[in-house]
């Protein structure tokens, strides 16, 4: 696993993006403490100003550090965790002072992921928790495979890691945790 995060880990620590799997979908990733870089990835993506990004994190203990979690919230995450979901919840004070505005949502919210890769999850170990939006530009499909996210963004991406395991192809289930009880929001 070192020599297949060593590149990765050297971009993410020097401001880039990169393009990396998860369980679900191809992810574009930057440091979200760095907030150039989440800048740069906001702006490679063409997402539109305002739109939060979610953050992906490496363990149960991570997410716990950016989340203001319920009983049952947290309950929930135990159980379900990792996987295709993404965590809706209410930010810590930790992650107000500490990520890139472009990750709260209105209200101070923060979309968490815990994917179920290990490639994954060993990148959010080692570089800290890093943006989790699909790799594509805004209003387009997912990019399925490291060839096609490569003819997407060329050269804007600094590197690309093996899709081993593959993603599942399907985006995650965003789970509303703001309140008393679960809300599923959407797919994405």
């Amino acid at each position: 696993m070192a020599a297949l995060t060593d590149r990765p880990l050297r971009a993410l620590a020097a401001g880039g993006v990169i393009v990396y799997p998860t369980d679900t979908l191809l992810g574009l990733g930057a440091r979200a403490e760095d907030p150039a870089a989440v800048a740069r990835l906001v702006d490679l993506k063409g997402r539109p100003e305002g739109a939060p990004i979610s953050v992906a994190v490496s363990s149960f203990e991570e997410l716990e550090r950016w989340a203001v979690l319920t009983p049952a919230g947290r309950a929930w995450a135990r159980r379900s965790l990792p996987g295709p979901f993404t965590l809706l919840a209410r930010a810590s004070p930790r992650a107000r002072r500490a990520l890139a505005p472009e990750i709260l949502g209105p209200g101070g919210t923060i979309g968490l992921r815990l994917p179920d890769h290990p490639v994954a999850r060993a990148l959010c170990r080692d570089a800290g928790p890093l943006t989790a939006t699909s790799a594509n530009r805004h209003g387009h499909a997912p990019c399925r495979t490291v060839a096609e996210a490569r003819r997407t963004f060329g050269r804007g991406v600094a590197a690309y890691v093996p899709a081993t395991p593959a993603p599942s192809g399907r985006p995650s289930t965003l789970v509303d945790w703001t309140g008393p009880h679960p809300r599923v929001v959407e797919r994405r």
